[in-house]
């Protein structure tokens, strides 16, 4: 069971609850379901009895326990254990959950973990699901490199959660889009209404190439602004910051949280264990080579249980909806960047696995484990294409 399957199995409870007569509330929309907290246990917890609690007049705690049957008689799930306040832990049955979840990642592809409903991803005033036309979502950003490439990449995710955005810049030099593909939607000084709302480590003016703004109407207010003051970057790490290009020189701005320094020397360029990004791209074209080799053994991939369980790689890759949308809201790509990380890591081990070794023949745990190699696959160049990255296919 996927976290999504999950969380319509919750709501689906509470509805069951509710038609019972044994709350009196109205359905939520949403349900979240994330890894338990401190004290809790099981593959996922929810708070849904919390939220329930006041419009249903019942403590948390008792909620929970009306809901507690419902849950734990539903496919998939092995075990509901109430924690704290009124907590609700799940544990999955794993091989039938692991299945489930690389079936969705495939299904989906490099848009596993984009909002499947919400506002159509349109800059320009759609009307969104309940006829109401959908608020642009305003991004403005000063005359700076790293402001501007930080805007682009967290209008990608909030588009990929379904929310239409509009990024300007006060400035902006040609050679940004002509070295690292960065683009705006307009340049020119925002009214005042229209503050300035992405502003991370800039790139001093020496690392970047002079070019003509091109003045432009002004844009629309702003809408849930964020401001972000980081401290600034020396200017003796930035001077090569375009050097480095397109991949390297994104991954130096995005990687880092807004408010450190970020590096912008040739260690992005290394092609060794120590370079983050040399790892999410390895681990990528690791898999694309496994798909290769396995197409000459003549077998492809299935989802199916598995036999070795990868429960660290399965859970990255369960966690990567949560990411994508938390990255979105906080406007904080480097979350996004951490994550991918994350998952080569979790991945580059497994990935050792996946082909029959020796006299070995192709088997349904083989096509098993190349079905989740192809997961991985997809979300790292799902999320590496959200930050303007190439995913590679040989390296």
């Amino acid at each position: 069971m996927t976290p999504v399957e999950l969380s319509r199995t919750v709501l689906h409870a509470v509805r069951r609850a509710v038609d019972a007569g044994e709350l009196s509330v109205v359905v939520p929309s949403r349900a979240v379901v994330a890894p338990p907290g401190p004290g809790g246990c099981g593959d996922y917890a929810t708070n849904i009895a919390l939220q329930l609690a006041r419009p249903a007049g019942q403590a948390p705690l008792r909620v929970a326990e009306v809901l507690r049957p419902y849950l734990a008689g539903a496919d998939g799930i092995t075990d509901v254990v109430l924690t704290g306040p009124g907590f609700l832990n799940i544990s999955l049955d794993g091989a039938a959950s692991a299945a489930r979840l690389v079936g969705e990642i495939l299904n989906r592809g490099t848009r596993y973990g984009y909002a499947q409903s919400g506002y159509a991803q349109s800059a320009h005033g759609d009307d969104g699901p309940d006829g109401h036309r959908a608020r642009i979502v305003q991004l403005h950003c000063p005359h700076d490199l790293r402001a501007v490439v930080v805007a682009e990449v967290s209008a990608r995710l909030l588009r990929s959660q379904g929310a239409p955005v509009r990024v300007t810049a006060e400035g902006f030099d040609p050679a940004w889009t002509t070295v690292l593909g960065v683009r705006v939607d307009a340049v020119g000084i925002a009214p005042a209404e229209s503050p300035v709302n992405v502003r991370p480590v800039p790139a001093p003016a020496s690392a970047e190439s002079p070019g003509d703004v091109r003045p432009v109407p002004a844009p629309a207010s702003a809408e849930l602004p964020v401001n972000v003051r980081p401290v600034p970057v020396p200017a003796s790490a930035s001077a090569g910051v375009l050097a480095l290009g397109r991949d390297a020189g994104r991954w130096a701005l995005l990687h880092p949280a807004a408010h450190d320094r970020p590096r912008t020397g040739g260690e992005h360029l290394v092609q060794r264990e120590g370079n983050p990004l040399f790892r999410v791209r390895y681990a990528h074209a690791r898999v694309r080579a496994a798909a290769r080799n396995a197409a000459d053994l003549g077998f492809t991939a299935q989802a199916g249980p598995l036999a070795e369980a990868a429960p660290e790689l399965l859970a990255v890759l369960a966690d990567h909806p949560r990411v994508l949308a938390a990255a979105a809201g906080h406007r904080a790509p480097d979350r996004l960047a951490r994550h991918l990380v994350a998952v080569a890591d979790a991945a580059l081990p497994f990935l050792l696995t996946v082909l029959p070794r020796g006299g070995e023949k192709p088997s349904a745990a083989h096509r098993a484990r190349l079905a989740l190699a192809e997961a991985v696959g997809a979300v790292l160049a799902g999320g590496l294409s959200l930050l303007g990255i190439d995913a590679p296919d040989h390296l």
